[in-house]
């Protein structure tokens, strides 16, 4: 079950106990799910409750009560929820089934690289004009991009007197990433640009930030000079494309075994280093719509990394491919398929940064 599915199951018991007049109304028009916060349970939480405690003239609790009432009351609860908490202050609490992770994998190979995209932002207008700088103008092409992935309408008008900003402007940017995608090419200068937050200097591609000193946001590790043409663990462009890379190796050494990637429930249950994977696919789609809705690429930059450093470290220690004269397993397959799942997400989220995908590197 993905976070946003779960949104939607939270929204719609929402809806019914206003209908029911359980709770007064309005309803809220999007409920969050993220991971809980210290002192909660499971495996997402929700401070609906919170939001909604002010305007029912109830503690947040009693309103968390009565919404895990209406979730779990017979014939309601999602077949992909084990169980509903309460906790804190009126924080509901949800636990997957099992056969959640299962079935999330299946949905990211399902959707593919559009894996992530929804409606979330539909209805929702945004237009730009062209803004006449380097790093304003590729992140404006790529918040357009995410804000299209979520459901909104976004435009460049070329005739547009007012500039609508997505990065702030500071003097000498433009003059510091000057020949910026000569240097580095197309998708290493794009990443330099995209990964520093916006209030960030955008990284010079000459191992120092638009200020002088060393850039945080570009390169991580001191790669040095040039360092997102280099390729080691020091330069996170890399290793998210290189766990990209890997993904499909696998995939077409699993081809030449006959082995066919199929996600089977509990083959990874006590895999220490799936869980990290699972929760970083789980989240991307929240991620897209929070990095549309702030226009804030780097957000998504910052996740492709964090989803790239937990597929190396699984595929590491899970081996998803048998050694030696071991027999391939169900296990085999379900650590394929999640692999398979990682890649996606992995290419996905480039596409829309508009980062090129390598199948060998």
């Amino acid at each position: 079950m993905t976070p946003a599915e779960l949104s939607r199951t939270v929204l719609h018991a929402v809806s019914r106990a206003v209908e029911d007049e359980a709770l007064p109304g309005p309803v809220p028009e999007r409920v969050v799910v993220e991971r809980p916060r210290p002192g909660g349970t499971g495996d997402y939480a929700s401070n609906v409750a919170l939001r909604m405690a002010g305007s029912a003239g109830r503690t947040a609790r009693e309103v968390a009560e009565i919404l895990r009432a209406e979730i779990v009351r017979a014939g309601t609860l999602h077949p992909r929820i084990a169980r509903v908490e309460v906790t804190g202050p009126g924080f509901l609490n949800f636990t997957l089934a099992h056969d959640g992770h299962a079935d999330l994998v299946r949905t990211v190979l399902a959707a593919g690289t559009r894996y992530g995209h929804g409606d979330a932002l539909a209805g929702t207008m945004a237009v730009f004009a062209p803004a006449g700088e380097l790093r304003a103008d590729v992140w404006t092409e790529t918040v357009v991009l995410l804000l299209r992935s979520q459901g909104a309408t976004a435009v460049v008008h070329p005739g547009g007197d007012e500039v609508t900003r997505v990065v702030p402007a500071r003097p000498g940017d433009d003059l510091a990433v000057g020949g910026l995608f000569d240097r580095l090419g197309p998708d290493a200068a794009r990443w330099a640009l995209l990964r520093p937050a916006a209030h960030d200097r955008p990284y010079g591609g000459d191992g120092n930030d638009a200020s002088g000193g060393r850039s945080n946001g570009g390169v991580s590790g001191g790669a040095g000079n040039d360092g997102l043409l280099v390729q080691r663990e020091s330069n996170p462009l890399f290793r998210v494309r290189y766990a990209y890379a890997r993904t499909r190796a696998l995939a077409r050494n699993a081809d030449r075994l006959g082995i066919a990637p199929r996600y089977t429930p509990h083959t990874t249950s006590h895999d220490p280093a799936a869980a990290p994977l699972l929760t970083a696919l789980g989240d991307h789609p929240a991620v897209l719509e929070a990095a549309a809705r702030l226009r804030a690429p780097d957000r998504l930059a910052r996740h492709l990394e964090h989803t790239a450093d937990a597929f190396l470290r699984f595929q590491q220690s899970s081996r998803p491919l048998p050694l030696g004269d071991e027999k391939p397993s169900a296990a085999h397959g379900s650590r394929l398929a999640l692999a398979d799942a990682a890649g996606t997400v992995l290419a996905g989220g480039l596409s829309l940064l508009g980062i090129d995908a390598p199948e060998h590197l």
